[in-house]
């Protein structure tokens, strides 16, 4: 296994590009990988190829269409409303059960035979939408369970867990990627880059998290 190469799990969003340049100052060579899950903003794909590129780390795509098939949620079933809030009593229908599960026992198999034992992943405790599958308790149970699985020593790095979208922009301007992570990206569930729809619960979150940013930086100035 080689320290100095990580793999990044990748879609070409706010959180996973923003841990794309943070794993670029601390390894020597990044790979980032990303999955078609049949997911409806599925062009997040080629955003994120284009940004990878760009970064100047290799890329790569797997397809894994079946998770889209397994379970039913709004982002990847064209007949469910997405919820534009989080229900009280659960999470919101954006959910996609396993996604984090497949994609991470996957990178997981993709990195062992390339040598990588490091993985990033832009999950994030503190994210309003409280999906299970991006919790530290999963993560590091999965890190223990993958270790065990392929008899490897994989690291799985979260640099977002404990923080909050305002943070999370904080982060990437302090990498020098504002502009990237702000107009270049795809956070939206409609498939619309940079900002966004402003409708679905991801655009709102980054929204608000932006503002706040903003307000921070401008106070402190």
């Amino acid at each position: 296994m080689n320290n100095d190469a990580a793999l990044v799990v990748f879609s070409g969003g706010q959180d996973s590009t923003t841990c794309l340049y943070w794993a670029k100052e601390r390894f020597k060579k990044v790979y980032a990988l990303s999955f078609i899950y049949g997911q409806k903003h599925v062009n997040e794909v080629e955003i994120a190829r284009s940004i990878a590129q760009k970064a100047g780390v290799e890329f790569d795509v797997m397809d894994v269409s079946f998770i889209g098939k397994l379970g039913s949620n709004s982002l990847t079933d064209t007949s469910i409303v997405m919820d534009k809030e989080k229900p009280a009593d659960s999470f919101p229908n954006t959910f996609v059960p396993g996604r984090n599960l497949f994609f991470l026992s996957i990178a997981a198999v993709y990195a062992r035979e390339r040598g990588i034992n490091h993985m990033v992943t832009g999950v994030s405790q503190t994210d309003f939408s409280g999906y299970p599958d991006c919790r530290d308790s999963f993560i590091k149970s999965l890190n223990v369970t993958l270790n065990l699985a392929m008899d490897e020593q994989f690291v799985i790095h979260t640099p977002l867990m404990w923080i909050d979208k305002a943070e999370t922009w904080k982060l990437a301007d302090e990498l020098g990627v504002m502009d990237i992570i702000r107009y270049e990206t795809l956070t939206c569930y409609n498939g619309i880059p940079g900002d966004g729809c402003g409708e679905c619960p991801s655009c709102k979150l980054r929204k608000e998290g932006l503002e706040k940013y903003l307000k921070s930086k401008k106070h402190e100035s």
